[in-house]
């Protein structure tokens, strides 16, 4: 048998976001490392602001400014 890789830690915080629009998008994944206790959410928001600003770049179609974001439940 070969050898297994060593498993790399890709350990993720969920974020359940809610956009001006209304529009929904659960369970959006957001590294823990880049997370830190004293101002996590805050910094959760800006990153998934850059990966909305990724994904409208490559698909054409904006999301919109973000209501709310909150931790996924589970």
């Amino acid at each position: 048998m070969g050898k297994k890789k060593p498993r790399i830690d890709e350990s993720f915080v969920m974020f359940d976001v809610v956009y001006q629009n209304g529009a929904r998008s659960s369970r959006r994944k957001v590294p823990a490392f880049e997370l830190s206790d004293d101002d996590g959410d805050s910094r959760a928001r800006t990153i998934i602001m850059d990966q909305d600003r990724k994904i409208a770049e490559m698909s054409g179609n904006e999301r919109g400014p973000i209501a709310t974001i909150n931790r996924s439940a589970g």
